[in-house]
């Protein structure tokens, strides 16, 4: 009996004398045992994907360039033409600028104006679109802390103003980064009330990750669809949205201009993007003191942290763009029947405009009274470096 026992015991680890139900049972088995090891293992991997987050250590930075107010335009392209992004809009060089008032220096400010003077009995009138600005910054950057005194938005019906970071003659390749931007903003019913702050990329950056910040992931206009994908490629799960961050009502427009503007600070680094909003009576006092440590401020308003997105690769040699759009791709009638702004395109009465004519464009070209709210008007700009 022990002898048997023995070869029958024996006979198990010889695989030759298995039969096919021990086979079978071999196969379920290690099958089981891989279940036990692989599945916590991806469980676990998920989970530390889902917490990943950067180390935001603590950088010291030093100022390397000031815009002044005295000579801020000095330091800017005009960018001439039509508005790429099919604007109602002939943005002007500094000559013409000057002669329709749109960039006057004050005592410690300069402003950037849309035209306010041209009417449909004018001629020229602006029935192919109003004279505005765009300033593009001769210097390029790559990372910084940015700050920017802004004293008053532009807004009302058919603006679609933005202060951002971006390489003009390479884009999306280098990145986009929009500091503050509004659509149609204090329209009665708009839906985009407050600042949006977005990234544009081409493909694989994403933002549907860990973030630490005090704004609202913004949605796609009319889709509901969170807008966590920054690529702007055709074909891109946003319809190029971008990934972006929504303020408060108070971070744009009159009510930001009432309570006297406030500072804007962008900390552009490897291990993110992150952008503080701050009023007049909230700015830290390490900024006043021309030593900003980010590291002691308190949460961001928007936050693009590096987890699924390369910030190193996708962003870089970006100029200073500050500008005043009208109509334009951004806003279809779509946009426009949802803001409450006039509807002037009905009956006998005929559209005029460029690109399309809509009535946004009809707005712009026959009233010029309606602009006077559309202008920047901004302190000094400052840029510092980490050593």
């Amino acid at each position: 009996m022990a002898w048997q026992l023995h070869e029958k015991r024996a006979s198990w680890y010889d695989v030759r004398k298995w039969g096919s139900l021990a086979w079978a049972g071999a196969v379920i088995a290690a099958i089981a045992v891989t279940a036990v090891i692989v599945v916590p293992v991806l469980v676990t991997r998920r989970n530390n994907s889902a917490d990943r987050y950067p180390n935001y250590t603590r950088l010291s930075y030093s100022l390397r360039e000031t815009y002044q107010t005295k000579n801020f335009f000095d330091n800017f392209n005009y960018r001439t033409g039509d508005d790429p992004t099919h604007g109602h809009v002939h943005y002007v060089g500094s000559d013409y600028a000057a002669t329709y008032n749109l960039t006057p220096t004050l005592v410690d400010s300069v402003m950037v104006k849309v035209d306010t003077s041209v009417g449909p009995s004018s001629i020229p009138d602006a029935s192919t679109g109003r004279f505005s600005v765009r300033l593009e910054s001769k210097r390029q950057y790559n990372q910084g802390l940015f700050i920017f005194h802004i004293k008053h938005s532009p807004y009302g019906c058919a603006t679609w103003p933005a202060l951002w970071l971006v390489d003009p003659n390479n884009w999306p390749a280098h990145g986009e980064i929009d500091i503050m931007e509004a659509v149609n903003p204090a329209a009665p019913s708009s839906p985009d009330t407050g600042n949006s702050i977005t990234l544009h990329t081409d493909a694989s950056c994403r933002m549907d990750v860990k973030r630490n910040m005090t704004g609202s992931v913004a949605t796609v206009f009319g889709s509901g669809i969170s807008a966590t994908d920054c690529d702007v490629s055709p074909g891109s799960s946003n319809n190029n949205a971008g990934c972006g961050v929504t303020g408060n009502p108070e971070t744009y427009g009159a009510a930001f201009n009432a309570a006297g503007g406030g500072i804007l600070v962008v900390e552009w680094r490897e291990e993110g993007i992150r952008m503080w909003q701050f009023g007049r009576t909230a700015v830290p006092a390490d900024i006043n003191a021309g030593k900003p440590d980010p590291s002691i401020w308190p949460m961001p308003l928007a936050d693009f942290p590096n987890t699924s997105c390369d910030i190193g690769g996708h962003f870089r040699n970006a100029s200073i763009v500050a500008n005043i759009g009208l109509c334009g791709d951004a806003i279809p009638e779509s946009v426009w029947g949802a803001s409450g702004c006039p509807t002037p395109c009905v009956g006998s009465h005929k559209c005029v405009g460029g690109w399309t004519k809509n009535n946004c464009t009809d707005f712009v070209s026959n009233n010029p009274q309606a602009f006077t709210n559309a202008y920047w008007e901004f302190g000094e700009f400052q840029v510092y470096q980490h050593s």
